[in-house]
């Protein structure tokens, strides 16, 4: 199935590991709620891959996408710029006065994310501290490592792809939200067979060892 004259609206956070799965479709790679926007206004997309399942949940509740299925998980980490000025040692020092941290936006699912670990760990005075909301989590990312904030939350799969120009703090698993990636075909596709073969090829064990190697996590 030659899948070269789809177009895939992809999470941010999928920027590096879909092409090492697929590299013939054209990609757009964005925030997911900015990409289910443009599907929205009619942007022609054949396939939606978000960082999480409500996005897509909602444009199969209205009729805009097929059925969306889980294809892969991930977890959220604490990153900080190379060398730690600000002395950030645990998740708890995020709300000392004075700390720079960088998130995402709400309605992001990275920003809402973000925000549900916050409040889990009681931690929530932090986004007083917040300095900048990106619109997705390579924004965050690159803001942290230029040394543009003092910390950031972002997936563990998007701090692998920046070694050596961001330290990496855990967040305790029992904070952590359910982190779930949901795929679909977009229903305006004119490729719907190529989108549907996509999709699938994307649950098979070759891509989830792909998407396992880049630090994903394997779905349920």
């Amino acid at each position: 199935m030659i899948t070269g004259a789809l177009t895939i609206f992809a999470a941010a956070s999928l920027t590096t590991v879909f092409p090492q799965i697929d590299a013939h479709p054209k990609y757009s790679f964005a925030g997911s709620n900015a990409l289910a926007a443009q599907i929205r206004q009619g942007a022609p997309a054949d396939v939606l891959a978000s960082a999480n399942t409500s996005i897509p949940q909602k444009l199969y509740d209205d009729g805009l996408v097929e059925k969306p299925v889980v294809f892969t998980r991930n977890a959220l980490i604490l990153v900080v710029p190379k060398g730690n000025p600000a002395h950030i040692r645990t998740v708890f020092d995020l709300d000392r006065p004075g700390v720079k941290l960088v998130v995402a936006a709400p309605g992001v699912p990275v920003g809402d994310y973000t925000r549900i670990v916050l409040h889990n760990l009681k931690l929530d005075d932090a986004l007083q501290n917040v300095v900048s909301n990106e619109s997705d989590v390579r924004e965050v990312l690159a803001k942290v490592a230029l040394g543009e904030a003092d910390a950031g939350f972002v997936y563990t799969t998007d701090a692998r792809t920046v070694r050596g120009k961001v330290a990496t703090i855990g967040i305790r698993w029992s904070a952590q939200p359910i982190v779930e990636y949901a795929v679909a075909v977009v229903r305006s596709s004119t490729h719907l067979k190529a989108a549907r073969y996509y999709v699938q090829k994307l649950l098979r064990p070759w891509a989830q060892g792909k998407l396992r190697a880049a630090g994903f996590l394997a779905r349920r």
